[in-house]
C-alpha cells in the first residue's frame, strides 16, 4: 500500500489522524514550551512554519493522543505537568488577499470567535482593547494564562508592498492591536510568532522586549524545512520509487533531490536544508519540477531587481555580501532587496567571513536558480518566447548542431526585441543582464559556464561535439573581442580535445544598442 505523503497539510491533526507520514521535529517544541520567552521566527513560505504552529497548537490544548510515538512523548514522561490545556489564541493570517479584504475585518472575525468561547462581546470598544480584556477572560474561566500564536504575521504586509498607503495602515493596526501583547504579559504563557520578514513600526518587534528571534539560531537550524538525514530516514521507499521512474540508481536519485532542493543555510554553519515542499511534490509526482517556486511567483522582487539595476551577475557570483542585522531586518522602505531576497527564499548563506562579521549569498539550489532567471527573462525581453524562435531551446538546438550563423541572428533578433521603458534605461546594464540571462538560462541544458572577472572568458559552451569561446565586448570591435581570446590564450585548456572549438567575438553598440560586429575563428 503506498503511503500518504503531506503535501500541502498544514494541520498537524489531519495529519496525525489521516496516517500522513510525519517527520517528527517535537523535541523542538519541547525545548520552546519550556522555556517561555516570546518567539520569532523567519523562513520561506512553504518552509512548514504553519504544520509547526498547528502542532504547538495541539500540545498546549493538551492532545497528547497525537504526540504518540513522538519525540516529545518520552520527553514528557516524567513531567507531572505536561499535556495540560491551555486556552490558545491561534491567529492564521494566511488565506486572505489584503488588497482586497481589510485587516480589521479578519482581526473583528477572530476576536468574535474567541469572545463567544469566552463568554463576552466588547464590539463597541478597539480591535486592541478586546483582544486584551478577552485574553484576560480567558485567564479567569481556565484558571491558565493564555498561548499565543501568530502564523504569517507579515502576510498582509506582503500583500501590499506595491501598496504604500494601504500597508502603512495595517502597520497602523497592527501597532495598536498587538501592542496589547506587552500589557497583557500577566495573562500570558507563551508566544511564538512567525513571518517571512521582520517589518519596523509592527509593535510585535518594538513591545515585546523579550523576544527571542531564533531565525539565524544553530540550535533551530533544521526546526523548520528538512535535512538529508530525516529524508533518507523517513522517505527511503519513495525516493526507490522516484528513482525507477527516473530510471536512476537510488544514490543518483538521492542527489538529484540534493542538486534541486537542498542548500538552504539558516545558519552560518548549520547543515544544509532541503525545501519540504518541494521534495514531497517530487516524491508524490514521481519527477523532479520546479514545485516551491510555481507556487508564487516573485512578481514584486523581479520588478525591483530591474527597476533598481541589480547586478544580475552577483547572483552566482558570489559576491552578494550582508551582515546579521540586515538578514534578521527589512523594513519595506529600504533599497537593500537582499535582506527581502534572504527572506523569501531566493537566496540563501553560502559563507561567512568571522573577521568581517560578514555574509554572502547566492541561490540555494537548482530549483530557484533556473526558475528565477526564467522569470527574470520576460521582464528584460518581453519577446523572448517560442513564437518567434527567441527562446533557449532554439538556441540549443543551433549551438549544439554548430550552426554559427543562427546563433548570430538569434542573439541579434534578441537584443533588437528588447522593450526599453525607460527612456534613460542605460544599455550597459541590459546588455550585461541580457547576456548573463541567456547563458545562465543554457547552461541549464548543455555546460556553460559564464564569468565576470577580469581575465577570463566571457562565456564557455560545450556540447559533445563543439566548444565555443565567447568574449563580447560593449562599444568596441568584434575583431579586438577576439584578439582577447588569443592573446589570453583561453582556447589553450583544449588544446588536446578533439571537439571542434569556434572563438567567437561579439560586439554591441550602446547608441543603435544592437549586436554590430561578430568575427568567428576556429582553433588552430
Amino acid at each position: 500500500m503506498e503511503r500518504k505523503l503531506p503535501v500541502g497539510i498544514q494541520g498537524f491533526e489531519k495529519l496525525r489522524t489521516d496516517n500522513f507520514l510525519y517527520v517528527d521535529k517535537t523535541k523542538y517544541i519541547y525545548k520552546l514550551a519550556h522555556n517561555n520567552v516570546p518567539y520569532f521566527l523567519s523562513r520561506p513560505r512553504r518552509f512548514g512554519k504553519s504544520l509547526l504552529l498547528s502542532a504547538m497548537k495541539a500540545y498546549w490544548e493538551g492532545k497528547k493522543e497525537l504526540f504518540t510515538g513522538l519525540e516529545i512523548e518520552e520527553l514528557e514522561k516524567n513531567n507531572e505537568d505536561a499535556w495540560a490545556e491551555y486556552p490558545v489564541f491561534y491567529f492564521d493570517f494566511n488565506g486572505e488577499n489584503y488588497n482586497e479584504t481589510s485587516i480589521e475585518t479578519v482581526l473583528d472575525g477572530m476576536l468574535s470567535d474567541w469572545e463567544e468561547v469566552y463568554g463576552t462581546q466588547y464590539n463597541q470598544r478597539t480591535l486592541g482593547d478586546r483582544f486584551q480584556k478577552v485574553l484576560e477572560l480567558a485567564v479567569e474561566k481556565t484558571g491558565r494564562r493564555c498561548v499565543v500564536l501568530i502564523d504569517e504575521y507579515d502576510k498582509p504586509l506582503l500583500d501590499t508592498l506595491d501598496h504604500k498607503e494601504l500597508q502603512n495602515h495595517i502597520k497602523d493596526v497592527f501597532k495598536g492591536f498587538f501592542s496589547r501583547l506587552k500589557k497583557a504579559d500577566e495573562s500570558i504563557h507563551f508566544i511564538f510568532i512567525t513571518g517571512v520578514s521582520k517589518f519596523h513600526k509592527v509593535s510585535i518587534f518594538s513591545d515585546l522586549n523579550q523576544l527571542r528571534d531564533i531565525s539565524l539560531d544553530r540550535d533551530y537550524a533544521a526546526l523548520c524545512g528538512l535535512t538529508g538525514k530525516e529524508i533518507r530516514e523517513s522517505f527511503s521507499p519513495e525516493i526507490e520509487t522516484l528513482a525507477k521512474y527516473q530510471e536512476l540508481t537510488e544514490e543518483e536519485c538521492f542527489n538529484a533531490l540534493k542538486m534541486n532542493y537542498d542548500g538552504y543555510h539558516f545558519h552560518l554553519s548549520g547543515e544544509g536544508i532541503y525545501n519540504p515542499y518541494s521534495v514531497l511534490s517530487a516524491l508524490f509526482a514521481k519527477d523532479f519540477g520546479a514545485y516551491w517556486f510555481e507556487t508564487g511567483t516573485p512578481t514584486f522582487l523581479i520588478h525591483q531587481i530591474k527597476e533598481r539595476g541589480f547586478d544580475l551577475r552577483k547572483f552566482t557570483n558570489n559576491t552578494i555580501y550582508t551582515n546579521e542585522a540586515a538578514l534578521k531586518d527589512y523594513t519595506g522602505d529600504t533599497l537593500d532587496l537582499v535582506p527581502l531576497l534572504y527572506q523569501t527564499g531566493y537566496l540563501t548563506i553560502t559563507d561567512y567571513d568571522k573577521v568581517k562579521k560578514r555574509y554572502t549569498l547566492c541561490f540555494p539550489n537548482e530549483e530557484v536558480k533556473y526558475s528565477f532567471i526564467e522569470n527574470l527573462m520576460p521582464a528584460y525581453v518581453p519577446k523572448a518566447n517560442a513564437g518567434n524562435g527567441l527562446d533557449i531551446f532554439t538556441l540549443d538546438e543551433y549551438i549544439e548542431s554548430g550552426k554559427l550563423e543562427n546563433i548570430k541572428d538569434f542573439l541579434t533578433a534578441l537584443f533588437a526585441n528588447i522593450t526599453y521603458t525607460i527612456k534613460d534605461d542605460p544599455f550597459e546594464h541590459y546588455f550585461q543582464s541580457v547576456i548573463y540571462l541567456v547563458f545562465t538560462l543554457l547552461g541549464k541544458i548543455v555546460q556553460c559556464e559564464m564569468h565576470t572577472y577580469t581575465g577570463r572568458i566571457d562565456c564557455k559552451v560545450e556540447t559533445s561535439d563543439y566548444i565555443y569561446l565567447f568574449e563580447f565586448k560593449r562599444d568596441d570591435s568584434a575583431e579586438a573581442a577576439l584578439k582577447q581570446i588569443d592573446t589570453k590564450d583561453y582556447a589553450l585548456p583544449f588544446v588536446a580535445d578533439s571537439r571542434k572549438l569556434y572563438k567567437i567575438g561579439v560586439s554591441f553598440d550602446s547608441e543603435s544598442r544592437k549586436l554590430i560586429g561578430w568575427e568567428v575563428a576556429e582553433k588552430n
